[in-house]
């Protein structure tokens, strides 16, 4: 009996060269190969010299090993790691802006200070909070948000870091 296919989104987090051209052959190399890309952050570590990125994709187990194998070819990557879920910390920041009038404008602050969102800006007709956490926080103040009108809304994608003494070390090639 075959064994099922298991989806699943898998989180990649690479030391990079801080070069121009950089994001681009790797961005490059995920559309060469058909691989989707759920989310890509990039910045800059404590050496100004090298960025991290960490990049979500979907899919299955193979497919997480087979990136992670391209992108170790790439001449700029210094260190490429897969992070398990239950071995990193995962967050996101996300603004939305809310259409509000005076009859649902307190509502709408209590389910953000019931996610530990700040309002960072109000209006006459909107409210706009900022809320970092993991995915699965942000969509759910975001289904129930849903109701009172969201006009707009920015999600940074995800960052990733993994748990305890564990590093991505920076040998350079």
């Amino acid at each position: 009996m075959a064994k099922p296919k298991v989806i699943k989104q898998h989180v990649v987090s690479v030391l990079v060269e801080n070069r121009a051209g950089t994001l681009s052959r790797v961005s490059g190399l995920f559309s060469r190969r058909g691989f989707n890309i759920d989310s890509l952050t990039v910045g800059e570590t404590e050496d100004p010299s090298i960025s991290r990125m960490t990049i979500a994709v979907t899919g299955e187990e193979r497919i997480l090993d087979q990136i992670i194998k391209q992108l170790e070819k790439l001449v700029d990557v210094i260190a490429v790691r897969g992070l398990d879920s239950a071995s990193c910390l995962r967050r996101e920041i996300m603004l939305v802006k809310i259409g509000v009038d005076e009859k649902n404008r307190p509502a709408v602050i209590e389910i953000a200070g019931i996610f530990r969102a700040r309002v960072v800006d109000v209006s006459q007709s909107t409210i706009t909070i900022e809320v970092t956490g993991n995915m699965e926080k942000l969509n759910g103040l975001l289904l129930l948000l849903r109701p009172y009108g969201i006009l707009e809304l920015a999600r940074t994608g995800l960052v990733a870091l993994e748990r305890g003494a564990n590093v991505l070390s920076v040998v350079k090639k």
